[in-house]
């Protein structure tokens, strides 16, 4: 008979176990007195678990509580040397890879810049930014446990192959995923971009404690994810949440839109519009067509300024936020009508730079075109969130394996 059968004092030593290393995580370190009375154990229950985990190897003694005597007084905390993980998040311009402890802590990072069209091998930058992160760690390729590799666009599941992001050279081979996992000597996973935000924001920002949310994205370009009873939503062929390529009222009817890479909503709330909405407002030092969206964020940035201050001069930056919501709620009111999220997370730089200002215009536009009234969120992770979400989905796998102490 099988020594991991439910309800069998292995699974349940596994079960405490494993309650007591998410309240370390969450918590931080704690005497053995707290973790018996967070968890309901026992002092002697507590403590055999306590003495396991720590010859395990999965938590370590971190000193004693303050004006507390004793050894109740000895706190705990899990052992973050355990394992390590690592995270890549890749765009046109360049691969950002990060390794995170398994507390989740950054511990090394690294930026390789790859602009225009790759003189290398995708496998070789990937694993030139993998080996300066690690490196920064103070570790090596065999210490990581786990890599999640975010980019745009998604690798359909049925074929292997990066769709819907064209403008992602020397990333659509049909052999890129067994070239990695030929050189990589760990798990290797893949998600798309917008989708890893949503993980960061689940996990430790404003979409915490919410199984069904719409995460709008809208930086280089416009995205969405998609968590219906708390699992991602990725769809048929990987696609779901290309939101830019939808068709809106207002914009041009787009064909053939992933030969064009573009979209009606793309062309109606995406960053490049905010050049020409400048333009025809009157604005000084508008931004030219097809300007960078570290521009475009600017511009909505100091739109959003302006009018906080209310100066005679913040009527043009009021139409031009005006303008931008009613685009940006058109596209959204589809999304929900057909979802019916509790929440709408707005991430991306143009959103951060907009602030309240803007977020407050894009819900009272969806108040008057959508028939439910999701609550809409600024997005909390807002330094590299892509970056974070792959980690943190690198890392929900890993504590599994190396958490279970039932094997």
């Amino acid at each position: 008979m099988a020594g991991n059968t439910p309800g069998t004092p292995r699974v349940l030593r596994a079960m405490n176990d494993r309650a007591a290393l998410d309240l370390l995580l969450e918590h931080g370190p704690l005497s053995r007195t707290r973790i018996g009375k967070l968890t309901g154990l026992s002092k002697p229950t507590a403590s055999q678990l306590l003495v396991r985990l720590e010859a395990a190897g999965l938590v370590v003694a971190t000193g004693t509580a303050a004006g507390r005597p004793g050894p109740n007084a000895q706190l705990y905390a899990v052992n973050a040397s355990a394992a390590h993980v690592a995270g890549l998040d890749v765009n046109a311009h360049r691969i950002v890879a990060a390794v995170a402890d398994v507390t989740g802590e950054t511990v090394g990072e690294f930026e390789l810049p790859t602009p225009g069209r790759r003189a290398h091998s995708v496998v070789r930058e990937v694993t030139e930014a993998l080996d300066g992160a690690v490196a920064a760690a103070g570790l090596t390729r065999a210490d990581v446990h786990r890599v999640v590799i975010g980019t745009p666009g998604a690798f359909d599941p049925n074929t292997g192959r990066l769709r819907y992001a064209s403008h992602l050279p020397g990333w659509h081979s049909t052999t890129l995923l067994d070239e990695l996992a030929a050189v990589l000597p760990m798990p290797v996973e893949y998600e798309n971009d917008v989708n890893l935000v949503a993980v960061a924001e689940q996990r430790r920002g404003a979409a915490r404690g919410h199984d069904d949310f719409v995460l709008l994205w809208n930086e280089e370009g416009l995205g969405a994810a998609l968590v219906i009873n708390g699992r991602l939503h990725r769809g048929f062929t990987g696609g779901a949440g290309e939101v830019g390529f939808l068709p809106v009222p207002g914009a041009p009817l787009v064909r053939q839109v992933t030969k064009a890479n573009a979209g009606g909503f793309q062309e109606l709330a995406g960053a490049q519009v905010l050049a020409r909405l400048a333009r025809e407002l009157g604005i000084e030092e508008a931004p030219a067509a097809g300007t960078h969206h570290e521009t475009a964020a600017a511009l909505v940035g100091r739109a959003a300024e302006a009018v906080e201050r209310g100066g005679s001069g913040s009527g043009p930056y009021a139409a031009l936020l005006d303008r931008f919501a009613t685009g940006l709620a058109t596209g959204l009111a589809s999304l929900v009508a057909v979802l019916d999220p509790e929440v709408v997370v707005l991430s991306g730089e143009l959103f951060s730079r907009g602030g309240e200002q803007l977020r407050g215009r894009v819900a009272a536009e969806l108040a008057e075109l959508a028939a439910s009234r999701p609550r809409l969120l600024a997005g909390a992770v807002t330094h590299r969130p892509v970056l974070r979400g792959a980690l943190e989905s690198a890392l929900a796998t890993t504590r599994d394996e190396v958490f279970d102490t039932s094997r």
